[in-house]
């Protein structure tokens, strides 16, 4: 990676000010202090954007699946390459600890190593019509211009696992990440033009005036897709503009994933399961379990563990190697946090660990586990984001499914038992678009992700994931 991240946007292959020339910090959530200005992207920026991914959408649509998927190689290279510079970078800007930040570059490049694989695949077919009339063939085509929305809390690898399958498909895109952490996406935009991805095929757009450059891209009429990740609130509001234009819509919304543990479990894989499916990233991901459901009889047990875990957890800023929590990544996350656990704690819930904010600068909150959760406490009906598990128990397996699909999300779940058809009957049942059975991790490149619910439409990742960028066309034929 370069000595400087690069702060400029990034539109047609070259990076540029902002047209209105104005620029946002971007803050180091271990301090509050500023770390860097980055260009201001308007909804002038985001038109120009626009014509350079149309312009540019053409030949890239033409070139050879076997010529992307080299330049998404060489990109998934740079990346491996580069790791521990991105990492700090995620770090930095993020507040993740660098055990995170590591995991999630390795974790983002092999997206663009999955997708390289995958842009030979998109395969069409042909069969004889029932009447033997003619042939049908239907041939796979790139969707167009794609704008491509990404969150704070994974900035690389929610990057690339968009821009991946976009490029494998033959589509330009422009990426608006989130204005809490531009400096990784920006990293990559470097990247990408280093692999050979040529002028207009990818383009960067940072902007505090998040709400109004989308829009404009939405409402032109180029645009063809829209890939969204983020909150359900958000999501809402975007598959209604997008659907003024009836634009191609994925959406990987909202999740409050359940965990649940029953008495037959193992519980030292339980507890192993817990601290994964919790505190990947400091609890700051949609797959964070975020409701345990915990069998009576095994609950008080689970939760001493548990809350032995967390606390022993090391808490500062992530860009120290012998931290395991860093700060959440704003102001308003962490106070977000620390209102969820004082009205569950005002309602009866007691912290067996942690339960309150830290003086001091910095957005931190401790890792805290909550007993005696009343099964209507707000803070089972939102997303936490942060390092809180609050324990709710169940006496029968009927009651625990009910428990988990008590939420409009449904995104991923988390069932630990020591009896398999139970495992997957659970499974099944359960009203989610993923579910680990004895795993703390789902999340793969090579799997399709996505929810049900309000969770969202579509899927990411695996052979789906491509397809998503893909339109079929049906050609009638006779010979």
């Amino acid at each position: 990676m370069r000595s400087a991240v690069e702060t400029e946007l990034f539109i047609g292959g070259k990076w540029v000010p902002a047209s209105s020339g104005s620029r946002f910090d971007v803050l180091d959530p271990a301090t509050g202090d500023t770390i860097a200005s980055v260009a201001d992207g308007t909804e002038t920026d985001a038109i120009a954007a626009v014509d350079a991914a149309a312009a540019a959408g053409p030949a890239w649509a033409k070139t050879p699946p076997r010529v992307r998927a080299e330049v998404l190689r060489k990109a998934f290279e740079l990346m491996t390459e580069r790791a521990a510079d991105l990492a700090k970078l995620i770090s930095l800007e993020n507040g993740k600890a660098l055990v995170d930040a590591k995991g999630e570059v390795t974790y983002a490049a092999e997206f663009f190593r999955w997708f390289a694989e995958e842009a030979v695949r998109g395969e069409g077919s042909i069969a004889t019509a029932p009447s033997g009339a003619n042939k049908l063939l239907v041939v796979r085509q790139p969707v167009g211009v794609c704008v491509l929305v990404t969150p704070w809390n994974f900035p690389a690898a929610m990057a690339t696992r968009k821009i991946g399958p976009a490029l494998a498909a033959g589509c330009t895109v422009i990426l608006k990440p989130a204005s809490d952490t531009p400096l990784t996406a920006l990293a990559m935009a470097a990247i990408l033009a280093e692999a050979g991805v040529p002028e207009g095929v990818v383009n960067v757009l940072p902007s505090r005036s998040s709400g109004k450059v989308v829009s404009a891209m939405l409402h032109d009429p180029r645009v063809r897709k829209l890939s969204f990740t983020g909150s359900t609130e958000v999501g809402r509001i975007l598959l209604a503009q997008a659907a003024e234009n009836v634009v191609n819509t994925s959406m990987e919304l909202g999740g409050n994933a359940p965990f649940l543990v029953f008495a037959d479990a193992d519980l030292d894989a339980a507890v192993d399961g817990a601290m994964i499916a919790k505190m990947r990233n400091g609890g700051e991901a949609c797959t964070a379990a975020n409701r345990f459901f915990v069998e009576t009889t095994v609950a008080d047990d689970f939760s001493r563990r548990l809350a032995q875990r967390m606390s022993a957890l090391v808490v500062g800023p992530g860009t120290d190697e012998k931290t395991q929590v860093g700060p959440l990544v704003n102001e308003d996350t962490v106070a977000k946090v620390d209102s969820l656990v004082r009205s569950a704690l005002d309602a009866g819930a007691e912290a067996i660990t942690g339960g309150s904010r830290p003086g001091g600068p910095g957005f931190y909150y401790p890792p805290t586990v909550l007993t005696g959760v009343g099964p209507d406490s707000a803070i089972l009906r939102e997303e936490i984001f942060g390092p809180v598990a609050p324990i709710v128990t169940f006496t029968s397996e009927d009651e625990a499914i009910a428990l988990a699909n008590d939420t409009e999300y449904g995104l991923v779940a988390y069932v630990y038992t020591g009896d398999l058809s139970r495992g997957l009957r659970v499974s099944e049942a359960i009203e989610a678009g993923m579910v680990g059975v004895n795993r703390g991790l789902v999340s793969d490149p090579a799997a399709p992700f996505g929810g049900v619910k309000q969770s969202g439409i579509g899927r990411e990742g695996g052979h789906e994931g491509l397809l998503e960028y893909l339109e079929s066309k049906y050609i009638a034929v006779s010979w």
